[in-house]
């Protein structure tokens, strides 16, 4: 990892003997002098900064989480593994998508490792818990990872805890009008049960019941969910497509379910169902996904310079004979997006994290960061206003599935378009429109 330290969260490493220490080889009485002549601010600008990195490496999204991983680190590897003449030392840590596997975790990094800054998580739920678990460590940023709820960061906000990427809602922008365009005037809806997919849900059912499109039905399944004849049985004749929010493992498992009973529907896919950890899994039947509509917070094709040099970053550092992806997965993309405004806040803070982090967070809510995919900046909830880009599966000469751009859409904002006072969060009936 170049010259940043990482280790896993239960991993011990001693303490570091001070850079004043090596330097001046001073008696115990001479450094607790020298501290007090230059303040406790100044001496602790020398200190590593612990960032905690916190993403699902267990469960249904564990292909993603790695990737997730992978992203951050990439971050840290552009800055050289030290800002502000600090060294970055990451601490990982595992969840399994579940909130309170997540919040254990997160409380081992900030109490038991006693980070500075901690990144993630990964999976809609885990960030609400997480989100509500940062109320109680004032003296910790958190900076999340890949996850999409939108109730995260819209309801009952905290002030330490920041998103640097857009959520569910926001990355469907558009699909409702691609979806009509294709003449798909009515859709079931087959998604996750939890936070994310509502988000993702209600981010296409308000664009689309608006343009008229009608959802007779929705299914919703449980994470980690193995048997999906149930939900096959139940798909009416008579709907155009379907709306498919499901990831990792999951979205897998229904694919090969779903063609093996002779299951022929177009495909709307959510986000996370048409990210690169599940275009490249290599069943049989990957294929189905060829020519689904999808949105979301990047695009493979995309071929934007910034976008193209983030990607060659990630393939010659992660390339497929390493694990990697033919392309960065979408967890790779805001892992990178989340670490990346960490470390550019704490260079703009020129590495002062003193007074409960009061000048790193005043950086991070002015900032107006620089990603592969265009400008993000935020809201006063600390939610990020960004870009959204439709898109198409298509097959390369190398047999690769990816998505190519049908249209981009900048500055999206968390509600929508609409008054915030009209807003309503995503749930298993909001909206309707059967």
């Amino acid at each position: 990892m170049g010259p940043s330290l990482h280790r896993c969260a239960d991993a011990h490493i001693p303490k570091e003997t001070s850079v004043v220490k090596k330097r001046f080889l001073l008696s115990g009485l001479a450094v607790a002098a020298f501290a007090a002549s230059v303040g406790g601010s100044a001496w602790a600008q020398g200190a590593p900064v612990k960032i905690g990195l916190l993403a699902t490496l267990e469960g249904p999204f564990a292909a993603g989480g790695a990737d997730g991983m992978r992203g951050a680190e990439l971050a840290v590897k552009e800055k050289g593994g030290v800002v502000a003449g600090r060294k970055i030392e990451i601490i990982k840590a595992s969840s399994d998508a579940k909130p309170d596997v997540a919040v254990n975790a997160a409380r081992k990094l900030v109490e038991q490792d006693k980070v500075d800054i901690l990144v993630g998580p990964l999976s809609g739920g885990e960030g609400i818990a997480v989100k509500d678990y940062s109320k109680t460590q004032p003296q910790v940023t958190f900076i999340n990872g890949g996850s999409g709820a939108q109730a995260t960061t819209l309801e009952n906000p905290s002030m330490n805890f920041y998103r640097f990427n857009t959520e569910g809602a926001q990355w469907m922008v558009g699909l409702g009008k691609a979806a009509m365009a294709k003449g798909y005037k009515r859709v079931m809806v087959i998604a996750e049960d939890y936070a994310f997919p509502y988000s993702q849900v209600q981010g296409f059912m308000t664009e689309y019941c608006k343009a008229g499109g009608k959802v007779p039905l929705k299914a919703w399944v449980p994470l980690g969910g193995k048997d999906y004849a149930s939900v096959i049985a139940r798909i009416p004749k008579d709907v155009d497509a379907l709306m498919l929010v499901l990831g990792g493992a999951d979205a897998v498992n229904f694919l090969n379910q779903y063609e093996a009973a002779g299951g022929d529907k177009p495909i709307l896919g959510g986000s996370i169902t048409v990210s690169q950890d599940v275009l490249n899994y290599r069943g049989k039947r990957r294929d189905s996904l060829v020519g689904t509509l999808s949105a979301g917070p990047l695009a493979d094709a995309y071929d934007g310079a910034d976008w193209k040099k983030f990607v060659e970053a990630y393939k010659t550092n992660y390339p497929v004979s390493a694990g990697g992806y033919p392309s960065p997965s979408l967890f790779a993309y805001v892992y990178y997006v989340n670490m990346k405004a960490a470390l550019e806040g704490l260079q703009a803070a020129n590495g002062d994290l003193s007074g409960n982090h009061a000048k790193y967070r005043e950086g991070l809510n002015k900032m107006v960061l620089k990603t592969p995919t265009g400008d993000v900046k935020l809201d006063a909830n600390r939610q990020a206003i960004g870009t959204t880009f439709v898109t198409e599966v298509v097959k390369d000469a190398q047999g690769n599935l990816f998505n190519k751009v049908l249209a981009k859409v900048d500055g999206v904002e968390q509600t929508l378009g609409i008054p915030k006072a009209e807003f309503k969060i995503g749930s298993r009936d909001v909206p309707a429109c059967p």
